[in-house]
């Protein structure tokens, strides 16, 4: 028996396809550069970098949101349309940079068919509103034969692109976004604008936004007004939450247990915005829950990007500035480390672990900025270390999610108190009998031997039963069919283009007997196993 046990695992709910998510926005080199690039040596006939869509089939997205984030608060979708060398050459403000419009809806609509992903689709609420959001779903949507529509047919796209969901915004509350808003003027527009998409389209699934960070001054109320106000045409509310080592320059022991951690902080984010979806939903005497849309989320260095942005500011006031600002600068390109693998597969199992309210998420981004896949210009992709926790569950977290209990040793941390070591959660497919356990070791320090108890699930106690009366032994009931682990003994250890395959999942030496499986984790690691029973 190790020091950690994991078992009496709590059906959660059905595992959401939309759970395993990404994020294109038009922000550095996300897609000048990433999903596009014409004259890469493996660009196809529309532009797009095979490797890259390699790379993204391989990950196992299924839903992208697109074209922001911050970008779309200032965001003309038609520029995006018709001809290429028709389209306008605009000055994006969310980034300081230089829009040339060779990607639009059309384009990432070809794209998201090659990638086999589904579009969430997010309108301009800074600039624009309820117009322009009904004549992007008109162009989008519609049936041939009204002005709109006939323009998306004659722009070589004759079939609806049939856009479910929709976020009415971005990030409305924060300061930085252009045509930020209170909670009250949100909520009146984010009311009116679903209200006549709905019209329009009964069937769409729609995202207001809620709080762009736990830490908003308005954080809890702006959901309260926001999902109250509109509470009968929405379907989620967003949530955003990016995490990153606190103490990374001077490689401090303490703020890494902090970090390795963070997954407390998503939970009662979670929760908290939970709680206001539930209590909006009492006051309009409801009878359906608004679900979550965790649609951005990842290990961002961000003080990086604020120490960028504050000596551009410190530039740019001195005086008024006429030279051109950049096309698909290099912004925000996080070189991903062991721990924040680790990090980005607790958050996962965070994710899963309430699923039932979480039924959408988008890990930002994908390409380039904060992202698992990193593209050379006329050059090489590769992966990310953080790549490989998602991808994992991307492609084997199936059927129903379930919360295991746990009993494992304490980690004290400044911020959340103390905590579990050892964090856990189950998939398991009835149908297939297939199932995956994910485990992480949040412990900065010590190594922790984890015992496995899977009896619980339905339909493996009676077996392990009927197994055990037949005289079977040693694995009869759980077959382990892949067992990974990802950890390196240096928690800092990244890969690059010169050393792509640096820190990669190996193969984890493990015991299974009965329903039982028995490993040990060492410090700062990451654990799949996939079994049959």
């Amino acid at each position: 028996m190790g020091d950690t046990t994991i078992g009496s695992l709590r059906r959660v709910a059905d595992v959401p396809e939309r759970l395993f998510g990404s994020f294109v926005e038009h922000l550095g080199r996300c897609v000048y550069g990433g999903i596009y690039e014409p004259g890469h040596p493996s660009a196809d006939e529309d532009g797009f970098r095979e490797d890259v869509l390699d790379l993204v089939r391989e990950l196992g997205v299924t839903c992208v949101r697109y074209p922001g984030g911050n970008f779309v608060s200032n965001y003309n979708w038609e520029d995006g349309t018709g001809p290429r060398e028709q389209r306008p050459v605009r000055r994006d403000l969310a980034w300081h940079q230089t829009e040339t419009n060779e990607i639009g809806i059309d384009d990432f609509h070809r794209w998201s068919l090659k990638a086999g992903t589904e579009i969430m689709l997010a309108v301009n609420m800074g600039t624009r509103g309820l117009k322009a959001a009904l004549d992007e779903l008109e162009y989008v949507n519609g049936a041939p034969g009204t002005e709109l529509a006939d323009r998306r047919v004659a722009n070589g796209i004759p079939e609806p692109m049939d856009v479910r969901m929709w976020c009415i915004g971005n990030e409305m509350d924060g300061p930085w976004q252009v045509g930020h808003m209170t909670p009250d003027e949100y909520a009146d527009a984010v009311e009116k604008t679903a209200h006549a998409m709905k019209l329009a389209e009964s069937g769409l699934e729609l995202v207001a936004c809620g709080s762009s960070s736990a830490h908003m001054p308005t954080f809890g109320t702006w959901e309260r007004t926001v999902l109250t106000r509109a509470y009968q045409y929405l379907d989620f509310v967003s949530a955003h939450a990016y995490y990153f080592d606190h103490g990374h320059k001077t490689r401090s022991r303490e703020q890494m247990q902090e970090f390795l951690a963070a997954a407390e902080d998503m939970t009662t984010f979670i929760d908290t915005v939970a709680a206001c979806a539930d209590k909006a939903r009492e006051a309009n005497h409801g009878d359906r829950d608004i679900a979550l849309s965790f649609d951005e989320w990842g290990v961002w260095y961000s003080d990086a990007w604020n120490e960028q942005e504050a000596a551009w500011k410190a530039a740019a006031g001195e005086g008024l500035h006429h030279e051109p600002w950049p096309k698909a600068p290099h912004l925000l390109e996080d070189v991903y480390s062991a721990a924040d693998a680790v990090v980005e597969g607790s958050l996962m199992i965070t994710l899963l672990k309430h699923c039932d309210r979480v039924r959408s998420a988008s890990r930002a981004q994908l390409v380039n900025v904060i992202a698992p896949i990193m593209a050379e210009p006329n050059g090489p992709a590769w992966r990310q270390t953080t790549f490989y926790p998602f991808a994992e569950a991307a492609h084997h977290a199936k059927g129903d999610a379930y919360a295991p209990q746990i009993d494992s040793p304490l980690i004290h941390t400044e911020a959340y108190g103390d905590v579990k070591a050892v964090d856990a959660v189950v998939t398991w497919d009835g149908e297939s009998r297939e199932g995956l356990v994910l485990i992480v070791n949040r412990d900065a320090s010590h190594a922790h031997d984890v015992s496995i108890d899977l009896s619980s699930l339905p339909g493996v106690a009676g077996e392990a039963s009927e197994a055990k009366a037949e005289g079977e032994i040693g694995g009869a009931c759980v077959k382990v069919t892949h067992a990974e682990i990802l950890h390196d003994d240096d928690i800092y250890r990244t890969n690059t283009a010169a050393e792509p395959d640096a820190v990669t999942p190996q193969p984890l030496d493990m015991t299974a007997n009965g329903t039982v499986i028995d490993v040990d984790l060492p410090q700062v690691s990451w654990v799949a196993i996939r079994f049959t029973a």
